[in-house]
């Protein structure tokens, strides 16, 4: 949510600069004030009028639902409710510092192993939480992770192809390569978000996702996508993964990659023993 164009809501905005707005898969971000951003369901045609996408209102009606249901929590977006008036759309509090993957890739940030560690945990509370209310996210990777405040805080966004059985919700979205079990079949569950945020450690630890180099942000073309999708996907069907030896939490991350949790409450729990057992060795 990071890099949107300021700019008021309201029907006069039609025709608008290509340059303003942050593009996503089925939205573009607006800047409504300061530190307010709308997730609208809309594209741009090629005289840059912006028009309603009715192919993914579905999506935005499923995910408006699920945030109502997550409620208010540190790890979760802060959504402050439905804009009516067009372009309408999802409004959110502005993530201060982008994405978790650009945050990741900026080459001029140091990251210290305790911010890295506090994101693992930070991370990992934001499944427990959400699963604690019967829902999975489907889509885990850093870009769905957004870092917010001086403090480098973690909110997970972005549940628009989330499921949630209990109020009839069923997502149509999976995992992106790297972040997905091939093995398994298309039905999410929570050892389907279990597998991804070990990716999504993986990645805070090392700097990178499975199998890729740094940057990994956006591919450069559908080539590039391709190749990493067979060349990851090859590794993970055989049950290789990357070495994760002296890595933080690198037994967790293996863990996770090979369906060893039930839920993420027991990620937590390892958590919280790797960090008593490392304050009891710095006191020793």
């Amino acid at each position: 949510m990071a890099q949107v164009p300021h700019m008021s809501p309201g029907p006069s905005l039609s025709p608008i600069p290509i340059d303003d707005g942050f593009l996503g898969s089925t939205a573009i971000f607006f800047r409504v004030k300061p530190g307010v951003v709308l997730k609208a369901p809309v594209c741009r045609q090629e005289d840059l009028v912006i028009q309603l996408r009715p192919s993914v209102a579905s999506v935005f009606s499923n995910e408006k639902e699920i945030l109502t249901r997550l409620g208010h929590h540190p790890r979760i977006t802060k959504y402050l409710g439905w804009q009516d008036e067009f372009p309408t759309g999802l409004l959110f509090v502005e993530a201060s510092h982008g994405s978790l993957q650009s945050f990741l890739d900026d080459p001029d940030r140091d990251m210290s192993l305790s911010m890295r560690k506090k994101m693992c945990r930070q991370a990992t509370e934001a499944i427990a939480y959400i699963h604690s209310r019967g829902v999975i996210h489907s889509d885990l990777r850093p870009d769905n992770f957004l870092v917010h405040t001086t403090d480098y805080d973690l909110m997970l966004c972005d549940f628009g192809g989330s499921t949630c059985e209990e109020i009839g919700i069923e997502g149509e979205t999976l995992p992106d390569d790297g972040f997905f079990d091939p093995n398994s079949d298309c039905t999410t569950t929570v050892a389907t978000d279990i597998f991804s945020l070990g990716s999504v450690l993986y990645t805070i630890v090392s700097g990178h996702w499975p199998y890729r180099e740094p940057p990994c942000g956006f591919f450069t073309s559908r080539e590039e996508m391709d190749e990493y999708g067979s060349r990851v996907n090859g590794f993970f069907s055989r049950g290789i993964y990357p070495d994760t030896k002296g890595l933080y939490v690198g037994e967790i991350i293996l863990r996770c990659w090979n369906k060893q949790y039930s839920c993420a409450n027991e990620i937590l729990r390892e958590l919280d023993a790797l960090e008593s057992s490392a304050s009891n060795s710095e006191a020793a």
